[in-house]
């Protein structure tokens, strides 16, 4: 599990690796994470799952889709992550598409506000 989660994070650029708070997680630019992976379970989820960024809207569309599957992650529910289960069987490539939809959501830019009247 921890080696093809790797092995589709470190593929993108700019990525590093490191662990944060116990559990193996990726960043854009050594700064940014997009996706954490909690192999053993973390707290009331004691279940194999990752938590990775998501576009607006898609955490809550996710959810409804599949409620056993994506949930609402602890901590970061609320920015809009999205918590995905990885036991029984695992669609990597759509686990692929998650990750890459992490890493887009947290390494485009931040807009900036004007001033300027």
């Amino acid at each position: 599990m921890l080696d093809e989660l790797r092995g589709i994070c470190m593929a993108l650029p700019e990525v590093t690796e490191r662990p944060s708070h116990g559990a193996p997680t990726w960043f854009v630019r050594d700064r940014r994470t997009f996706v954490t992976l909690w192999e053993h379970g973390h707290h009331d989820n004691q279940f194999p799952h990752l938590w990775c960024a998501a576009p607006p809207g898609a955490q809550q569309e996710l959810i409804a889709a599949d409620p056993e599957r994506f949930f609402r992650p602890p901590y970061v529910g609320h920015r809009g992550w999205l918590g995905v289960r990885l036991d029984g069987d695992v669609d990597w490539a759509e686990i692929a598409e998650l990750c890459q939809d992490a890493y887009e959501t947290v390494s485009r830019p931040k807009k900036s506000v004007s001033n300027k009247p």
